[in-house]
């Protein structure tokens, strides 16, 4: 009986020794990551491979006491069970450290934890807001910015982001535009490439780095296109639209080997994204064989009930994970009802393992499983977070993202001694709202001030006054914004110091949080009673440069006609007054051009500059009866592609190499361009191209080249542009690309609205 016993317990302790040898295969380094993947999955339970498909948002402060009932204390238990794949908003060493260790330590097979947050512009110390970047047309400077953002955030323990946001839109009254590259999809594709390399770096294996991060694609598909700009609405766009402008800046992440995306609040079709097979399934796991994974946005697969398009949290789920949504964020149905769809048929477990395997490949990808602690370097964190290199970066790219949009007899730049100015506006001297809506790890007060900025120029008297203040109370990520506009009660002083200066610097705009997520506007014009007190100071003195902080176009066409100098300086992060000082001064010579057009009125919105011409362009019979306004012209204020310099350009010598070209040969196209005015700067060169006659309707221009080159005064230089079929095509509404025959008309120059044409034939 004796031997039975010991021989039973010799057997379960091998058996126990066999299964812990295999516990530590899939943490074997040498091992081929999809080896690894099949080890770990073959261990799993269902209950644990859907907890992989969980994240949860940050509950408790983990350096403090166990949670204890309700909702933390369910996600706690989870979390060491080890049903939690992801978590976001935690965020610091020692608090990402404290998570994992659970994850790592007191869970069955120490899965770690992918650590998310909105990293959309920098994690602490941060860059401009992705608009303003975008302005910059400088694909290094933005892959940069996006090293800089990676390289603070794997300090603080983050491993994963939550951008880059490629939804191109074209109308300003959405507030979601500052987090985008604008209304293009060339523009936008460039820069969605350089933001994924930024954040992940340049090969597959930089991934692994302790200073990369994975990026995540978003919001799929065509969330931009959300009607009247109201956030969170129904787009109704057609395939043309879809497969032409929407889902170009999509397939150009995923090609520069982006490992995550997230899918879109809106429906297309009628389908909620979430719920798209179309869209997931289809064409990004099928037709673009994308092999990370999909996550949802925040509760959107619990908002599907809100669509009609779910009845009850089962449905939903169901529904999102057939069709393809593989993570869910914060809607709490994939952990409590999946595993159940599985043991009842109606899920199969193949969905599961699939989505499953896809987010191990990136937590392998990452090295977590080598060294889940691996962003949790104390040290690094205290040595890399706002260090004197990253504001430098950040500071570059500020000066490189602002568009001088006047410059009036040459007002600007301002000369750096002797001079009396008046800094007007509450924006002036506000070292919060610069950082922008995106900002959940940076602190409140940490911007240096434009009234900081042109300060430390000791040369020239600046006084400040505010002539009124922008909001009423706290502002915050959340809460809704109070306009104050009534309150002039600071115009007589802001006007009695511009009278008494030799020129006069209004900071005007909107506050960080009138822009952003949830932030959509009906009324572009400068909020509050800005606009009053910009033409009360311009009756005492219209010796103005207008700075503008924003995060989206605005109406600014009174201040058009009226005021001498306007700079576009967004909301350009934590060293803007630096960056606007130094432009103003002319240490810095501006060179952005604008990524959106500026409407004359809110009602010309959606505006942009590739619209199609219609059956009647023009007013050829001088009638009534063609396509216009009758109260506003057709053309923006300022259009995308827009920017001047301190210094001016010539073009001249546009040739491509010969006039026709067969099918599948490269054109070439070049232009001679010269720096004739006083200062060196640089100038983007844009190519825009129309395909004259084709089976479907193309749109008048699309931008299909550009190139931003330095130039000293006086110096000229060839560009030189390829254009392959890559650029002369385009998607027919099956989502086919196909190059046709025919005319193809060119012009190039330093603008969407001017430059010099020629065309050539396609055989």
């Amino acid at each position: 009986m004796i031997n039975k016993q010991l021989l039973l317990l010799g057997i379960v302790l091998l058996v126990t020794a066999n299964i812990n040898a295999q516990n530590k295969d899939y943490f074997d380094s040498k091992k081929p990551i999809e080896e690894r993947i099949d080890l770990l999955m073959n261990q799993m339970t269902l209950e644990e491979k859907v907890g992989q498909m969980n994240q949860y948002n940050g509950f408790w402060d983990v350096t403090g006491p166990t949670p204890k009932g309700g909702t933390a204390e369910i996600k706690y238990e989870h979390l060491r069970k080890g049903w939690v794949g992801a978590m976001l908003s935690v965020k610091g060493v020692k608090e990402v450290k404290a998570v994992q260790k659970i994850a790592v330590e007191e869970t069955r097979l120490g899965i770690p934890i992918l650590f998310g947050l909105d990293v959309i512009h920098g994690y602490k110390t941060l860059s401009p807001i992705p608009l303003a970047e975008a302005a910059s047309w400088d694909l290094e400077a933005i892959k940069k910015s996006a090293q800089v953002a990676a390289d603070e955030a794997s300090a603080s323990g983050i491993n994963w982001t939550f951008g880059p946001m490629m939804d191109v839109s074209r109308d300003a009254r959405w507030g979601r535009v500052m987090e985008g590259a604008g209304e293009d999809p060339f523009l936008g594709s460039k820069i969605a490439v350089a933001r994924v390399q930024g954040f992940q770096g340049e090969t597959s294996a930089d991934l692994a780095k302790a200073n990369t991060i994975a990026a995540c694609a978003k919001h799929f598909a065509a969330y931009g296109f959300v009607e009247a700009g109201r956030e969170y609405n129904t787009v109704d766009i057609s395939n043309s639209n879809l497969y032409n402008l929407v889902l170009p800046p999509f397939q150009a992440a995923k090609e520069a080997g982006v490992r995550t995306f997230m899918n879109s609040f809106s429906i297309l079709n009628g389908v909620p994204a979430t719920g798209s097979s179309f869209l997931q399934r289809e064409l990004l796991k099928g037709k673009w064989n994308f092999d990370g994974f999909i996550v949802s946005d925040w509760g959107s697969i619990r908002e599907m009930k809100n669509h009609g398009f779910a009845k009850d949290a089962v449905d939903a789920t169901a529904k999102a994970v057939i069709a393809g949504s593989d993570m869910d964020m914060e809607s709490h149905f994939y952990v409590a009802e999946l595993v159940n769809l599985v043991k009842s048929g109606k899920v199969k477990e193949a969905l599961i393992d699939d989505a499953v395997r896809r987010i191990l490949r990136v937590k392998f990808e990452l090295g977590l499983f080598d060294n889940p602690y691996k962003y949790c370097d104390e040290a690094r964190e205290k040595a890399v977070v706002g260090s004197k290199a990253i504001n430098e970066a950040v500071l570059d790219m500020a000066k490189k993202s602002i568009v001088l949009l006047k410059n009036e007899n040459n007002l600007l730049p301002l000369k750096k001694s002797g001079l009396k100015i008046a800094l007007i506006g509450s924006l002036a001297n506000d070292k919060t709202s610069p950082l922008g809506g995106w900002r959940v790890a940076s602190e409140d007060g940490t911007a240096v001030s434009v009234l900081e900025g042109m300060q430390s120029y000791k040369g020239n008297t600046v006084a400040f006054e505010k002539g009124a203040d922008l909001t009423i109370g706290k502002t915050t990520f959340v809460n809704e914004l109070v306009f104050n506009t009534t309150d002039k009660s600071g115009f007589e002083a802001a006007k009695n110091l511009a009278k008494n200066s030799d020129v006069v610097v209004m900071v005007l705009g909107e506050h960080g949080f009138q822009s952003g997520e949830a932030r959509s506007r009906s009324n572009l014009d400068l909020p509050g009673v800005q606009q009053e007190l910009l033409e009360e100071v311009f009756k005492v003195n219209p010796n103005i440069v207008l700075v503008l902080n924003n995060g989206r176009p605005l109406v600014l066409s009174w201040a058009k006609e009226h005021i001498p100098a306007i700079v576009e300086a967004w909301q350009l992060g934590t060293q803007t007054g630096n960056a606007v000082a130094q432009v103003i001064y002319g240490d810095y010579n501006p060179s952005g051009k604008l990524p959106m057009s500026f409407p004359r009125n809110v009602g010309q919105c959606p505006i942009y500059y590739n619209y199609y011409s219609t059956g009647r362009p023009t007013n050829d019979e001088k009638n009534v009866f063609w396509s216009h306004y009758t109260d506003v012209e057709n053309t923006p204020l300022y259009p995308f592609g827009y920017g001047l310099s301190y210094t001016k350009f010539e073009y001249k010598n546009l040739k491509v190499s010969k006039p026709e070209y067969n099918k599948g040969e490269t054109v070439k196209v070049t232009i001679e361009v010269t720096n004739t005015g006083n200062y060196d700067g640089k100038e983007v060169v844009q190519l825009y191209l129309h395909d004259v006659v084709a089976s479907i309707a193309r749109p008048v221009q699309e931008l299909k080249g550009f190139e931003l080159t330095n130039l000293k005064k006086g110096e000229t230089k060839t560009i030189t542009f390829t254009l392959t079929d890559k650029e002369l095509g385009f998607f027919n509404n099956e989502g086919n690309y196909q190059v046709e025959p025919g005319t193809f008309k060119i012009r190039v120059g330093g603008s969407s609205d001017s430059g010099l044409e020629t065309q050539f034939e396609l055989k």
